[in-house]
């Protein structure tokens, strides 16, 4: 279980955050049409003048409450006036548990990040390069591989004067899993948002309707896997 539904104002250059202080907060519900398992999810990005911090945390209802997962991350990037300001340093927490598995390896990272956007914002991305610590891992061969590492790209579109958004994320990370005889997870979820806010007289009415696909190799299970799921979004 993980999911960085990140939306594009997250992507700024830390230069735009650090002169409009954009800030966004969002409520997600999506149905998993595969595994029939409805998934809340809670996103809050704040910028600052050291950088920005984005969390969210997931919840999985099969029908009860059967797993949580959050993240939160945290962009550091004190040089934002100078040519450098598409540079910053990246930490990040991962931990969660479900009925199923029971608590998840606690999973630290910290690495760089190159972020940047089109001229008039409509496109966003960046680029996260990371070394990952997972404790009390093993490997195949049965030592202990607490050190890996995880690549991440993240992109946010807006388009048809608003109307329409795609945003998202891929991550590819090293991490034993003997049982399923694999060192190597990717893991992307595409999204594509309808916003009806841009409706003559829903201006105030901040819900969007989409979804996602949520495309992995080695992720839950061995090979290659591609689940849909739709759902609507509240922004705040």
């Amino acid at each position: 279980m993980k999911k960085r539904f990140l939306f594009f104002v997250a992507f700024f250059a830390m230069s735009v955050f650090a002169a409009n202080k954009v800030e966004a907060q969002n409520v997600q519900l999506l149905y998993d049409t595969e595994r029939e398992c409805k998934t809340t999810t809670i996103e809050m990005f704040k910028p600052d003048a050291f950088g920005s911090t984005f969390f969210f945390a997931d919840f999985d209802y099969n029908p009860k409450v059967s797993g949580a997962y959050w993240e939160i991350a945290r962009e550091l990037c004190w040089w934002q006036e100078s040519s450098l300001n598409w540079l910053s340093v990246h930490v990040e927490y991962n931990g969660g548990m479900n009925s199923a598995a029971g608590s998840f390896n606690n999973a630290w990272l910290a690495g760089l990040t190159y972020s940047g956007h089109s001229a008039d914002f409509s496109k966003t991305w960046s680029l996260t390069a990371s070394y990952k610590h997972i404790p009390d891992t093993y490997g195949l061969d049965g030592g202990k591989q607490e050190a890996n590492f995880q690549i991440t790209g993240v992109w946010g579109i807006s388009f048809a004067q608003g109307w329409c958004s795609f945003s998202g994320f891929a991550d590819f990370w090293r991490e034993a899993r003997p049982w399923q005889d694999t060192e190597y997870i990717f893991l992307a979820e595409p999204q594509f948002w309808v916003n009806l806010n841009k409706a003559k007289g829903w201006e105030k009415i901040n819900l969007s309707v989409g979804g996602e696909l949520e495309i992995s190799s080695n992720f839950v299970e061995d090979g290659f896997k591609v689940m849909p799921a739709i759902g609507a979004k509240w922004t705040f």
